[in-house]
């Protein structure tokens, strides 16, 4: 790319990681009320709706899909748009049965609801899984504004991830979830700002709308209904709805979204805000959907990719970015800081829902309650550190990934060995080359000279096979992960002591699997836990 910052990009980009850290400082020194475990992790359970909303959907919203989903538009089709209908199923799931339970419960680790419900062994594996996957995605939370950055600033990229993880540490570790939810509303703010100009930008470069569907629909990038229902197709309409729909059960009892719904002080704040939540992202997935499908229209008859103008797919949102904007010094760098912004605002999320997961329950055991409310918050602002300065060191780690969006306890410990052979298996497959998905149809033939590149060459084949399961669509994984789950905790079930459902306690079940629990003496205070949970 030949197209780089300006003064006012680097301007721009500055004031925001400026902005964040002001508020970190603010809440770490003046904004918070005292300096108990409560006030850090859950912002004394007064913040507001609107703020809690907002930062739901800017945490939820990483680089990674600010990036990958436009690039992947622009390959593949707009199958991706199909994500919406899996946020409207899973919100109604939230809605009517995990929110009652755990707001009813108001547990600061979300993990402890499994030793409630199952065993202690039980609880300490989800929360040891959890906390092994979230390091590991967190590296390439990172890396996504890294390279962005990095491709329009000419910085080295080495530069670049120490310098913002750093800044995302000290803001995270200062003001605690208030911190957190504030600079998410900031930060969600400017993304969306951003991605309207873009689109506006884009939109009127291209001619309207009505041309972005034309080019589009003749270059077959409107695919929505595909109903091949077969699994090893890469995408369609039953693996990106069912797959994702089941993928995203993890984020309901994600532990930085229960953090921040129950910092709200009624229920029905709780719940109104992960309505907005939910049509936030929902409005969020349609503008990256649409933001791809203006790229290929842009570069229909010439492809960056073809003509060297991008080394790599994931480049392919900031080089038109560069490309429409460069008549509007300034607006550059704002985008960029909105890709930044919703991985920033991921990264300060998981780094606060870590502390509370590793001291609650790694930490706070060992302690048998004897540690201050000071040096509790000290401990879990330690752990913010730690876990960041992992981070650092890891994201080091995925600078030669490819593509940048795919990428009970006896049924956990099998599906987690399984899901482990199927994906690094399935990844050496695609690395060796031999598992091949063709991109659709694209050309160079428009760039305004002779175009050496064979247009819809063949992929050159191998003798080679894979392993059938190595075929299976990536959309499928949460439904064989989930599969094995199921089946080999029931036969575990089944062969050992089964649970005695007369000392069930109601309020660990959804509102209304409470009806057909055996009834039982409860206290006051749990049938009004109960109640107010169904309200």
């Amino acid at each position: 790319m030949s197209e780089t910052f300006g003064w006012l990009d680097f301007t721009v980009f500055g004031l925001m990681l400026a902005s964040s850290s002001i508020i970190g400082m603010y809440f770490g020194f003046w904004g918070k009320r005292d300096n108990s475990t409560t006030e850090y992790l859950h912002g004394g359970k007064t913040m507001d709706m609107m703020p809690v909303a907002v930062s739901l959907v800017s945490s939820m919203i990483s680089g990674i899909t600010i990036m990958g989903v436009p690039s992947e538009v622009y390959a593949y089709g707009s199958m991706y748009f199909l994500v919406v209908i899996s946020a409207v199923i899973v919100g109604v799931i939230n809605n009517y049965c995990y929110l009652p339970v755990f707001y009813g419960l108001q547990l600061t680790s979300t993990y402890e609801y499994l030793e409630l419900r199952f065993n202690k062994s039980v609880r300490i594996m989800a929360s040891v899984l959890s906390t092994i996957f979230v390091l590991l995605t967190l590296p390439i939370v990172v890396y996504v504004p890294a390279l962005s950055f990095s491709q329009v600033s000419g910085l080295s990229m080495y530069l670049v991830t120490p310098v913002i993880t750093v800044i995302c540490i000290i803001y995270t570790m200062l003001g605690g979830l208030k911190a957190v939810v504030w600079t998410d509303v900031l930060q969600g703010v400017l993304m969306l700002v951003s991605s309207f100009a873009v689109i506006i930008l884009g939109l009127n470069h291209v001619g309207g709308f009505a041309k972005v569907w034309d080019i589009s629909g003749k270059g077959g990038r409107l695919r929505l209904f595909d109903m091949n229902p077969s699994p090893f197709a890469r995408m369609t309409f039953w693996g990106t709805t069912i797959g994702n729909t089941l993928g995203w059960m993890w984020m309901i009892v994600n532990q930085a979204m229960v953090q921040k719904y129950l910092s709200l002080p009624t229920y029905s704040k709780a719940r109104n805000s992960l309505i907005i939540f939910y049509c936030g992202y929902a409005l969020i997935i349609c503008m990256c959907c649409l933001t791809g499908l203006l790229i290929y229209t842009t570069y229909h008859d010439c492809d960056p990719i073809k003509t060297k103008a991008i080394s790599r797919p994931d480049q392919i949102l900031t080089y038109y970015v560069m490309d429409v904007t460069r008549s509007f010094p300034g607006l550059a760098g704002l985008f960029v800081a909105g890709i930044l912004s919703a991985a920033l605002s991921t990264l300060s999320s998981n780094l606060n829902s870590l502390g509370a997961t590793i001291f609650v329950d790694f930490v706070q055991p060992f302690t048998k309650g004897k540690l201050s409310d000071q040096m509790s918050s000290n401990i879990i602002k330690a752990i913010v550190i730690g876990v960041g300065a992992v981070c650092i060191v890891l994201v080091f780690l995925v600078d030669k990934i490819g593509g940048i969006l795919q990428g009970a306890l006896a049924g956990s410990v099998c599906s987690l060995v399984f899901m482990t052979w199927l994906v690094f298996g399935t990844q050496k497959a695609v690395a060796d080359g031999i598992i091949k998905h063709p991109v659709l149809p694209t050309t160079a033939k428009g760039c305004g000279f002779n175009d050496t590149v064979q247009e819809n060459a063949q992929v050159e084949s191998t003798d080679q096979e894979a392993f059938v399961l190595f075929y299976v669509s990536f959309m499928y994984y949460p439904v064989l992960g989930i599969a094995i789950v199921l089946v080999v905790a029931t036969v575990v079930s089944l062969v050992t002591e089964p649970p005695n459902l007369h000392e069930m306690e109601p309020e660990l079940f959804t509102p209304f699997v409470r009806r057909f629990l055996p009834r039982k003496e409860q206290s006051v205070e749990q049938e009004m836990l109960c109640r107010s949970t169904q309200q």
